[in-house]
């Protein structure tokens, strides 16, 4: 059974300043994500789920669906605030998302086969996905066995200011044993430097995995989410700035010992466009990785089998 990617699209870019998943940034004109869907199809995922806002499906079904068409198979979904568990409803007066983990929820009747969850608009590479690809072949017919793509932290970061990191820690076998979110991370005088919850500057090796929201599930993972989503409404539903990440319900799996999930080391470098600073540095390595043969300079749908 070949793999699904379901792709995060309904965040609303508040700091790039506009919709950073219609933008096009390659060299013919494609989105960040047209390469995630690339790089998929050629690592072996046969199908693509989009989570989207319903507002804005119009546009997104004429300026990245229809770039699909007899290429690969796609399927929208939508994020909605009111789709909740039975029993609950959502408060008055909420305008914000419930965040991550919620968007995956939303998939729950489209997938049926282990998935990868990715962000719209976050450029992985192909050795990212070919790594995912092969994690995912092994995990037919099991469940509770996930994996997320570690990016070595110092290939993450933005030069046009700090970034949030969630650190992963391992045990000896490569199985994560948490996540810890860290703020304004960057690079200073040569080396990966953050402070602490105590203030305390903190160094980390280049090579230490981070989450950059790269995931792989089996289906199974949608009835843990909703057994988490639950427990995470009955304590948050009034807090109109809580937000239902995937970290924390994939925290509280491992720590159950429901599940387990593997870090996978990956040799690809992301970037994307955190702020809107960073859209020339993405236009030029996407154009550097074009020039090199990596990407067709016209036509990445016509390559797409």
């Amino acid at each position: 059974m070949t793999p699904t990617l379901c792709i995060l699209a309904a965040g609303m870019g508040s700091r790039y300043g506009g919709l950073k998943q219609l933008d096009g940034v390659g060299p013919d004109g494609e989105t960040i994500m047209d390469y995630s869907v690339f790089d998929a199809a050629r690592a072996g995922f046969s199908r693509v789920v989009f989570v989207i806002r319903r507002d804005f499906e119009a546009d997104f079904r004429a300026r990245v669906l229809s770039r699909y068409a007899d290429h690969i198979p796609t399927e929208v979904v939508f994020q909605s605030m009111d789709d909740l568990p039975d029993g609950f409803t959502c408060p008055p007066g909420r305008t914000k998302p419930w965040g991550t983990n919620h968007a995956v929820w939303m998939a729950r009747h489209a997938i049926r086969e282990p998935f990868a969850v990715i962000n719209a608009d976050d450029f992985y590479g192909r050795d990212s996905f070919a790594t995912l690809a092969r994690a995912l072949a092994e995990t037919a017919g099991r469940e509770g066995d996930y994996c997320m793509v570690g990016f070595r932290v110092g290939n993450t970061l933005s030069p046009s200011g700090t970034v949030s990191r969630g650190v992963c820690t391992t045990d000896a076998k490569g199985y994560l044993t948490g996540i810890v979110e860290r703020t304004a991370i960057a690079r200073v005088d040569g080396q990966v430097r953050f402070t602490d919850e105590h203030g305390t500057p903190q160094v980390l090796a280049d090579d230490t995995p981070v989450s950059m929201n790269m995931w792989g599930f089996t289906p199974d993972y949608f009835a843990h989410t909703e057994t988490y989503f639950r427990r995470f409404l009955a304590d948050h539903a009034t807090d109109e700035r809580a937000e239902y990440y995937i970290p924390w319900a994939v925290n509280e799996l491992i720590t159950s010992g429901t599940a387990r999930v593997h870090v996978l080391d990956t040799t690809s470098s992301w970037f994307g466009v955190t702020y809107a600073e960073d859209r020339a540095e993405v236009v030029r390595r996407l154009r550097a990785l074009t020039d090199a043969g990596e990407y067709p300079a016209t036509g990445l749908f016509q390559s797409i089998r």
